[in-house]
């Protein structure tokens, strides 16, 4: 993710293998356990650039190619927690980061075709959490919420999809 070679790679790749780029979804990131005494400096470094630079370096990489072809979807993966500030939060405000990113990015090209969708998961049961939080989402739900933001016919983008567990209280 905070490689821009890296990253101009994939849609080099993408083009190559397919013709063209409909589709990009910056989904990588990691968290920090919460509290601003928490964690060393060097893991909130990684977590900011993973989380933030990557997620910006993936709307960079796409973004070119969708302007060429006129068309594209870029998703990206917020959270609730960039939606509700959680104390002593690093990773929140990482993702209140990809919030901000996502409006931005769609200002940016609101007079074109190309969408933008930001999807904020709640709880999902992954690798995120060591042990798997009381009704957790599944990955398959998230993946569902994907899929009907790419389905929508062209002229219409979906702007976010919040979507958390039933029991979830933030």
């Amino acid at each position: 993710m905070t490689s821009w070679e890296d990253q101009q790679a994939a849609v080099q790749t993408a083009v190559e293998r397919f013709g063209r780029l409909d589709a990009s979804f910056a989904n990588a990131g990691f968290g920090a356990a919460r509290g601003f005494l928490e964690e060393s400096i060097e893991h909130w470094r990684s977590m900011i650039d993973t989380n933030v630079y990557g997620c910006a370096l993936s709307i960079r990489a796409a973004l070119t190619q969708f302007r060429e072809q006129n068309s594209g979807h870029m998703l990206l993966t917020g959270s609730v927690a960039g939606r509700r500030a959680l104390p002593g939060s690093l990773y929140s405000a990482t993702k209140w980061a990809v919030t901000a990113m996502g409006e931005s990015l769609r200002a940016e090209v609101a007079d074109t075709p190309l969408r933008t969708t930001l999807i904020e998961p709640g709880m999902v049961d992954t690798p995120f959490f060591d042990d798997k939080p009381k009704g957790a989402l599944e990955p398959d739900d998230i993946a569902r919420a994907v899929i009907y933001a790419l389905s929508q016919p062209v002229h219409v983008d979906v702007n976010e999809i919040l979507i958390r567990p039933s029991n979830q209280p933030i």
